[in-house]
């Protein structure tokens, strides 16, 4: 499929690190590629910004060396499910492979929520997905259970199997493009409508339907209340705010200080006109502590099963 895309500079590496947002999230998704950047300073891979109209980075993030891109996704997913707020932009990550096809064998898209504390990407750029187009982690109430029926398979017919986060997703362009996940997608969108629930996330579920390979939650922690403290001790390389609760917006006794701070040192410097506040974690007193330590200690055991598939931060189970 031929897809109208324009970059700010030609491709300098055969990989990547993808993010997809519009200007509003553009200073989470940079400070996302910033922290990515300082943990690789000799990176071999290069870091992508793609949003549906150009946007603007300040002089003082050039160092940073990001390849911006834009693509309408309008004309491919006009009249897919949204949610208030956010458009079709939502979709981009879908079209990842098809118009990086010549420039990259891998790409890890990347959700612009999402805080990056540790890792070596380049080594996780080149695992071997086998026959997959996709490495992915579960999404988090299969993490505790995972026989748990999703609701995206049971209201479109699916029998229960694996279901994962869309936020994190480690792309083989060559597999997804051989075997036609972009038309596909089209074809189940436009069948389907409003039916996708979770939007891309249903989506893509179902047009990868046992078609994924599966990857660490270190590469996808998805920050709740049954799993936050867990990520104090397995040292998570990304954090993911799923939910409405994020660092620019969270309220009072929700979020972990040290996210918001960063984010707040992180604006003042290159995006001074955006006001990021710092929410106050919750003390040891809170009704939501108490909340948490003990959805803690009643699923460690689940938690425990479930972390033990992985003996290393880049096992792929297929």
């Amino acid at each position: 499929m031929e897809i109208d895309i324009s970059c700010s500079r030609p491709a300098q590496a055969r990989k990547a690190v993808a993010f997809c947002c519009d200007d509003a999230y553009l200073p989470f998704a940079t400070h996302a590629a910033a922290q990515i950047a300082q943990l690789h300073p000799q990176r071999d891979f290069d870091i992508c910004i793609v949003s549906a109209k150009p946007v603007t980075l300040p002089a003082s993030l050039a160092h940073l060396d990001l390849r911006l891109c834009n693509v309408d996704p309008d004309r491919y997913f006009s009249g897919f499910s949204t949610d208030r707020g956010r458009s079709t932009a939502m979709y981009l990550r879908l079209l990842l492979p098809a118009v990086f096809f010549e420039d990259y064998d891998k790409i890890l898209y990347l959700d612009a929520d999402v805080h990056v504390e540790s890792g070596n990407l380049s080594a996780l750029l080149e695992i071997d997905l086998g026959t997959h187009p996709v490495a992915a982690i579960r999404d988090n109430p299969q993490w505790r259970t995972p026989s748990r029926m999703p609701d995206d398979f049971n209201a479109l017919g699916f029998e229960n199997a694996g279901y994962f986060n869309s936020g994190v997703l480690l792309i083989d362009t060559h597999a997804w493009n051989g075997q036609g996940i972009l038309d596909a997608a089209l074809a189940f969108g436009k069948e389907h409508g409003s039916r996708l629930r979770r939007n891309d996330q249903t989506l893509l579920n179902c047009v990868l339907y046992k078609n994924w390979a599966e990857i660490s939650p270190i590469w996808n922690w998805q920050y709740t209340p049954a799993s936050r403290l867990h990520e104090a001790m397995v040292s998570a390389n990304i954090v993911h705010f799923i939910g409405p609760s994020k660092p620019w917006n969270a309220r009072p006794q929700t979020l972990p200080p040290r996210f918001g701070k960063a984010l707040r040192r992180f604006c003042a410097s290159h995006f001074p006109d955006r006001k990021i506040d710092i929410p106050d974690g919750p003390g040891p007193g809170t009704k939501l502590m108490t909340k948490m330590l003990l959805r803690h200690l009643v699923n460690r055991k689940k938690m425990a099963r479930y972390l033990a598939r992985f003996p290393d931060d880049y096992t792929v189970i297929t």
